[in-house]
């Protein structure tokens, strides 16, 4: 399958402390801004933060697997070989997981790793990755 970049923007309430975030904690490319809005590769797809000060971040969550999935969320699905290091990564810069980095369906159809953070406004990131990429959509 090729896929398309995808657009995404989303609101963030504090643009120094997100722009911080998104280019030295993630290591994404920075590409144009204003002093409203910077555009990121987020992994070949475009991300944009827009300030809204007003912004609180999601306030509901979901239970899967006994852990509480904060709703909305975004992410990307990284190679496997790609995922634990990515986690460490973010280990190490400070970052405080909702959802520890750990490994669902073990075994099954759609095996695959998972962990949510936050950012600085309280948007909800998932980045996850599966053993078996042609299982992304298994039933």
């Amino acid at each position: 399958m090729n896929l398309a970049p995808f657009h995404l923007a989303i609101p963030v309430n504090d643009l120094p402390a997100n722009r911080h975030f998104y280019t030295d904690i993630l290591e994404l490319e920075e590409g144009r801004s204003s002093d409203h809005w910077v555009d990121y590769n987020f992994f070949g797809h475009q991300l944009v933060i827009h300030l809204d000060e007003s912004h609180k971040g999601p306030v509901t969550a979901n239970h899967v697997d006994g852990k509480s999935v904060p709703v909305p969320h975004y992410g990307i699905v990284l190679e496997w070989t790609d995922f634990d290091n990515f986690a460490k990564r973010i280990a190490d810069k400070g970052i405080e997981f909702i959802i520890e980095p750990y490994l669902r369906f073990e075994g099954q159809v759609g095996e695959q790793k998972t962990m949510f953070f936050k950012d600085p406004s309280g948007n909800a990131l998932e980045f996850k990755s599966f053993k078996d990429m042609s299982q992304l959509f298994a039933k």
